[in-house]
C-alpha cells in the first residue's frame, strides 16, 4: 500500500529531526515507491556522517577453499568432496597469490571459505601466520561467524580460545559473512548450516570485546519481504548499542544462477536503492555503510551512493562467491585508478582507507561539469 502525504510528511519530520526510527517506520519506508524522497534523506544522514566523500580500499580476496559441509539454498560457491572443480589451496598456494599484488599497494586480504569437513583447525591460524609474515603490513580480515562457530565444532575450543589464536596469528577483523537473513522463518528455508542469530551475534559480539571491528552483512532479494529486511537491521541496531563493535553494514544482492533458489528473479536497481536507503535511515549508530559493487554492478553501485552507501569496497580480485554464481558481468578485479574514476564520476572525493576505516590517502574530487563535457567519459557497464 502506497504511503500517504500525511505519513511521508510525519516520517520526513522524525528522520530530519534524527529521532530513532521504529519497526513499523522501517516497514512503511519500504512501502513507499519514491525513490528520490527515500534518497534525499539518506543521503543527508549519509552526508552529515561523512560529507562527500568515498571510501575504498585495495584488497584481494582470497576463498582458500569451496569444499562445504552445508549447501545453503542462496549458495553457488560450495562443492562436495570429489567434485571436479572443488579445490583446496595449499598455504604455500594462498601465500603465492596474496604476494602477486604486494606491489599494488595491498593493504587488506579478505578471506571465506567453505566449511571444510575433513581440513584440521591448525590449518587455518597456520595460514594466517605464513600470511602475516609474507605481508606484514597488509591486514587480514578472515572468516565469517559461520566459521568461527564451525571452529569450535572441530577444534573442540570455545569461540573465546578460538579467536584468541587466530589474533595471535595475525586476525585484525572477522568478515560480515553468514548473517543472510536472521528471521528463523526465512533462514530454515534457506540455510543449511547451524549458525543462526544467537551464535552470529554471540561471536560478533567476542569479537568486539577483544576490540576487533568487525562489519555486518545482509542476503536480500531472495525469499524474504522487507519486514525481514527491517527485522534485521534491528538486530544489528540493537547489538551495535551494546558493543558498538560495528564499522560498516553492507547489503548483499542474491544472485540466482547455479543453486536452488535460481527461479527467483534478481533484485532491480529500484529495490536495491531503496534497501540501502532505508538501512542507511534505520542503522543511525552505524558509521558506514558500504555498496559492494561486485553483486550489484558498478553503475547501481555509482547511484547507491546518493542513497545511503559511503564506501565502494575495494579492488577485490576473483570474487568466486559470486562470480560462481553467474555471467553476471562485473569485472573481477578494479585497480585503483578505477575505483577513483568511479567515484570521481558519481561526484564524490574518494578517500583510501585500511581495514579499521583510517584514511591513508585523499584524492582529488570530481572534476567539473563542464570539463567533463570537454572530452569523451567513459561510459560503465
Amino acid at each position: 500500500m502506497a504511503l500517504t502525504e500525511a505519513r511521508k510528511a510525519e516520517l520526513t519530520e522524525k528522520i530530519e529531526a534524527r529521532e530513532r526510527l521504529t519497526r513499523r517506520d522501517g516497514e512503511d519506508l519500504y512501502d513507499s515507491d519514491d525513490l528520490a524522497w527515500l534518497g534525499g534523506l539518506a543521503h543527508g544522514l549519509r552526508t552529515e556522517k561523512n560529507g562527500d566523500t568515498v571510501f575504498f580500499n585495495v584488497n584481494r580476496h582470497l576463498n582458500l577453499t569451496n569444499v562445504c559441509a552445508a549447501s545453503c539454498a542462496y549458495c553457488s560457491f560450495q562443492r562436495k568432496p570429489g567434485q571436479k572443480d572443488a579445490y583446496t589451496m595449499r598455504v604455500e598456494e594462498a601465500v603465492e597469490k596474496a604476494l602477486a599484488m604486494k606491489d599494488d599497494g595491498l593493504t587488506e586480504l579478505h578471506i571465506v571459505n567453505g566449511l571444510h569437513p575433513t581440513l584440521p583447525w591448525k590449518y587455518y591460524p597456520r595460514v594466517l601466520r605464513e600470511l602475516k609474515a609474507a605481508l606484514p603490513d597488509v591486514a587480514l580480515k578472515c572468516f565469517t561467524a559461520t566459521e568461527i562457530h564451525y571452529f569450535e565444532e572441530i577444534s573442540g575450543l570455545s569461540a573465546d580460545e578460538v579467536l584468541d589464536e587466530l589474533i595471535d596469528a595475525g586476525l585484525e577483523s572477522l568478515t560480515g559473512g553468514g548473517a543472510e537473513i536472521f528471521d528463523w522463518d526465512v533462514r530454515k528455508q534457506i540455510v543449511d548450516h547451524n549458525t543462526h542469530w544467537e551464535d552470529w551475534s554471540r561471536i560478533h559480539r567476542l569479537a568486539h570485546s577483544k576490540g576487533l571491528r568487525t562489519p555486518a552483512t545482509m542476503l536480500y532479494g531472495h525469499i524474504e519481504e522487507p519486514r525481514h529486511r527491517v527485522d534485521h537491521v534491528l538486530r544489528l541496531r540493537e547489538l551495535q548499542d551494546e558493543t558498538g563493535g560495528f564499522q560498516v553494514f553492507i547489503p548483499l544482492r542474491f544472485h540466482n544462477d547455479n543453486n536452488r533458489l535460481s527461479h527467483l528473479p534478481m533484485a532491480q536497481p529500484a529495490d536495491v536503492l531503496k534497501t540501502f536507503a532505508v538501512s542507511r535511515l534505520m542503522l543511525d549508530n552505524f558509521p558506514h555503510v558500504k555498496v559492494f559493487w561486485v553483486m550489484h554492478g558498478l553503475s547501481t553501485s555509482q547511484l547507491a551512493l546518493n542513497y545511503g552507501a559511503d564506501d565502494m569496497d575495494g579492488s577485490v580480485v576473483e570474487y568466486k562467491i559470486t562470480h560462481d554464481a553467474d555471467g553476471y558481468g562485473t569485472p573481477d578485479k578494479l585497480t585503483r585508478d578505477d575505483l577513483l574514476n568511479l567515484i570521481r564520476d558519481a561526484g564524490f572525493q574518494p578517500k583510501e582507507r585500511n581495514t579499521r576505516y583510517e584514511i591513508i590517502r585523499t584524492y582529488d574530487g570530481p572534476v567539473s561539469l563542464a570539463q567533463r563535457r570537454a572530452a569523451p567519459q567513459a561510459v560503465w557497464a
